[in-house]
């Protein structure tokens, strides 16, 4: 069992955690060359992240009616002139002649001065706050030259003949070029969703903070195509309508729990169809174990906004690092059907009620491996000196720990025995190492919500002790009756 002292700052006691316990770890460790922001996860964080994904397919995916695909991660060079991210899916750097060192400029004009850098701020604006604030290299102190601008996108040649393509940096882009086809081959209506999981890929100038900044991450993407005439006409959206958002519109310096019903009819968000999605990703934190008050919609103003978007929240998480960005809602309009409509010469409009329409779209774009380390530092805490993840029990890696009082027969015999009535079904560990109290404690830190101890007792009246992870209280119960009790208290899929 790993003890971790209150005085570590929390995002390194979870980073230590992670590491001890096999969550997730850095990819190649073993070689000096391996490069940054590439993660592997262990059992523990591939159980983790599966249950976040089936809590995501549950609670936004199939409640919704949305319709899911898994999209190519190579595309077509045209896909992104079209998308625009050749041209603008970039991020200003600076050298330093002296020891070679790259540095991503707008970042580290925030670390170092504290000056938050709008994203499309003019490079020569860049260059003359670093010679103002006498930003030099931290590593030499050496002068930064050469300002420029890095696509973040990994370049692929394709085949014997190295035709150009790209590894895709959001998982989106599939969504849009496949959505005629999905239309009519599904035999949708406006409004539609569509949604996809898988990985990204960015070239990140400096990775870091584990999985808050990755070059290769997991992405939940969910793009809602409406016509913008009837995005106020959603009869779905009614029971939602009373829902509490908090809300940070530009306008404001602090949130603001507001209804949805509210945030309309003060003209905080821009329709009916936005306030219900953003009501649907806020509830859906709340179901995975994030505190509503650790949670806000933020707005973004026209210098934060992606390039393709007219309207956009940012929906954040407050965090020992600050608040961490983990869905960007963003009305993109018709920029991405546009855009393909014209360089591809396929027509993507449709037909809603007899009317040609070229849909907008709404999407969810979500960061798994950040909502997951937030829901891992949410979780924790320290109890008298010891490790407790205190995690939804239904996003836990493992459900329940089988534990015999000690380790001989025939109570090893009888906790097998138990072991193996339930591991089909659940997520299920065994462990007789040590003592009882050690065995708590392991499972404590690694999130486990029920422990089941096996003792003489057990051998009598066929009954066992199911110990609670939050609260420590035990309680006895009969065999018989375990999966009923197990049932009523996780959602398997």
């Amino acid at each position: 069992m790993s003890r971790i002292a209150d005085s570590i700052p929390k995002h390194e006691a979870i980073m230590r955690l992670a590491l001890e316990r096999g969550f997730f770890f850095p990819a190649s460790e073993i070689y000096s060359d391996s490069p940054a922001g590439f993660w592997d996860y262990g059992p523990l964080g591939v159980s983790l992240k599966r249950k976040f994904i089936e809590l995501w397919r549950r609670e936004l995916v199939r409640r919704d009616n949305m319709l899911e695909i898994d999209g190519a991660q190579v595309l077509s060079k045209n896909v992104f002139i079209a998308s625009g991210h050749l041209k603008s899916f970039v991020d200003p750097i600076a050298k330093c002649p002296r020891c070679k060192s790259v540095y991503r400029i707008d970042k580290l004009i925030e670390e170092t001065v504290g000056l938050h850098i709008p994203e499309r701020l003019d490079l020569n604006q860049i260059q003359e706050i670093v010679r103002e604030k006498n930003i030099r290299c931290p590593k030499c102190s050496g002068e930064l030259t050469e300002f420029s601008y890095f696509n973040m996108m990994f370049k692929v040649e394709v085949g014997a003949t190295g035709v150009d393509a790209y590894l895709r940096p959001e998982t989106c882009q599939s969504i849009f070029v496949d959505f005629l086809r999905l239309f009519k081959t599904m035999r949708c209506k406006l409004p539609i969703g569509f949604a996809q999981i898988g990985k990204s890929f960015r070239n990140e100038i400096s990775p870091r903070q584990g999985l808050l900044r990755m070059r290769e991450f997991y992405q939940a993407e969910i793009e809602v195509f409406f016509n913008p005439k009837k995005a106020n006409e959603l009869p779905k959206a009614e029971p939602l309508m009373d829902y509490l958002l908090r809300l940070r519109p530009l306008d404001s310096d602090k949130v603001l729990d507001v209804t949805c019903r509210e945030a309309l009819e003060k003209k905080l968000i821009s329709s009916k169809l936005v306030a219900y999605y953003l009501a649907l990703i806020q509830q859906f934190y709340e179901k995975a174990g994030i505190p509503r008050e650790k949670i806000r919609l933020r707005q973004l103003g026209e210098d934060e906004k992606a390039f393709y978007a007219v309207e956009a929240w940012d929906l954040e998480v407050e965090t020992s690092l600050g608040w961490i960005e983990l869905v960007a809602c963003n009305n993109r309009g018709d920029y991405d059907l546009g855009g393909h409509q014209r360089l591809s010469g396929h027509e993507m409009t449709v037909l809603d009620d007899g009317e040609k329409v070229l849909p907008h779209v709404f999407e969810l774009s979500m960061g798994i491996d950040r909502s997951i380390y937030c829901i891992l530092e949410t979780a924790y805490s320290i109890v008298d000196g010891r490790n407790v993840l205190r995690i939804n029990p239904e996003l836990a890696p493992i459900h329940v720990a089988v534990l015999p009082l000690v380790s001989r027969e025939p109570l090893v015999g009888k906790a097998r025995e138990i072991y193996d009535l339930l591991r089909l079904d659940y997520d299920v560990v065994y462990d007789e190492s040590g003592s009882i109290g050690r065995r708590y404690a392991r499972q404590d830190e690694v999130g486990t919500p029920y422990c089941i101890t096996i003792d003489n007792q057990t051998l009598i009246d066929d009954t066992v002790t199911i110990r609670y992870r939050d609260t420590t209280h035990q309680f006895r119960i009969e065999v018989s009756k375990l999966h009923e009790f197990l049932l009523r208290n996780f959602k398997i899929s």
